[in-house]
């Protein structure tokens, strides 16, 4: 059977070639509305589809970007795609989503088949663990912007939350609550994953601006499997803590799941504040206080330095390296110290 072609639509429509052109790259500023209207009902009827991969030959670019996500199981991280992919959606673009599950040689493979596909850009959460990669990628000036994570000596333009703050807006409400015995859990620290390592710091800044010794058996860092065993150990220290800092929602689902559990109330037994805004917040019995990032602001400014360097402007290298966004306190029952 033989395939529709442009020219094609243009007879069917009587039009020329380079008006379906236009219309086919969206550009129809000096297009009536009665001819955009024939072009679409010549395309119905011929079933007509773009040869994308000539079109790609033709411009030397596949409309195409990658996002290659850490662990595409934070809310943080789903609500990061999807903003990414309205954006992109906007200037005509394609998105592909590929999850690293936090695994250096999974992210890896991803970029290199995204490379492989000749996307035009890359928005990576990195795992930390592919610096010859990120450092080829840089030395070809290949459009790649860093997410959620920073790494060090690395000139790649990156998006993130100002972590450490996150922290001290959640220690500084627990104080003022009265609470002195607070503690944090994150997930494992490890591979010095930005966001884990800011938030600690955050976390002991604010104790010792309060006039608060630090008290290491306060601190868990583990991975997700471990969660449960963290919380166990920190209940069985005397004095068990007043508050908890969840360092992530994944985290503080865990925490709930293990007061739950334990037949513990919030905040009565104990407080809660989770950093990372999650959809049941509001809902929970109490809601909870949450340190919310501001997931569409940091995903639009990723999309928008990407699509500079996808299409070289020199703005793209006016601006700061590290761009890092205010979180925003949420207060809910959770953290209010009951009279």
């Amino acid at each position: 059977m033989k395939k529709t072609t442009i020219a094609d639509v243009a007879r069917l429509a009587n039009v020329s070639k380079s008006t379906i052109s236009q219309y086919l790259n969206k550009r129809y500023d000096h297009m009536s509305e009665e001819t955009r209207k024939k072009i679409e009902e010549a395309i119905r009827e011929l079933n007509y589809y773009p040869n994308i991969l000539a079109r790609s030959l033709k411009q030397k670019t596949t409309y195409t970007i990658g996002v290659v996500v850490a662990n595409i199981l934070h809310v943080f991280s789903t609500n990061v795609i999807r903003c990414i992919e309205d954006f992109f959606h906007e200037h005509g673009f394609h998105v592909i989503v590929c999850n690293a599950d936090d695994e250096p040689e999974k992210e890896r493979r991803y970029i290199e088949m995204l490379r492989a596909k000749q996307v035009d850009g890359i928005i990576i959460f990195p795992t930390g663990g592919n610096i010859d990669l990120y450092e080829q990628m840089l030395d070809e000036q290949y459009p790649v912007v860093f997410m959620d994570r920073t790494i060090e000596n690395l000139e790649i333009e990156t998006i993130l939350l100002d972590n450490k703050r996150a922290a001290q807006l959640a220690v500084n409400h627990f104080v003022e609550q009265g609470y002195e015995r607070i503690a944090i859990v994150t997930t494992s620290i490890l591979r010095k994953i930005t966001p884990r390592i800011e938030r600690i710091q955050g976390y002991k800044e604010a104790l010792e601006y309060n006039g608060i010794e630090v008290n290491p058996n306060y601190i868990k860092s583990v991975d997700s499997e471990s969660l449960a065993d963290a919380l166990d150990e920190l209940f069985q220290y005397k004095p068990s803590p007043q508050a908890i800092l969840a360092g992530n929602d994944i985290v503080l689902m865990a925490t709930l799941k293990f007061i739950h559990q334990r037949n513990l109330k919030i905040p009565d037994d104990v407080a809660v504040i989770g950093i990372d805004h999650v959809p049941f917040a509001e809902f929970y019995i109490p809601p909870i206080t949450i340190v919310a990032q501001p997931a569409r602001e940091m995903a639009q400014e990723a999309s928008r330095r990407l699509l500079q360097r996808i299409k070289r402007e020199e703005t793209a290298r006016q601006e700061p390296l590290i761009k890092r966004f205010a979180p925003t306190l949420i207060v809910g029952s959770s953290s209010i110290r009951p009279l």
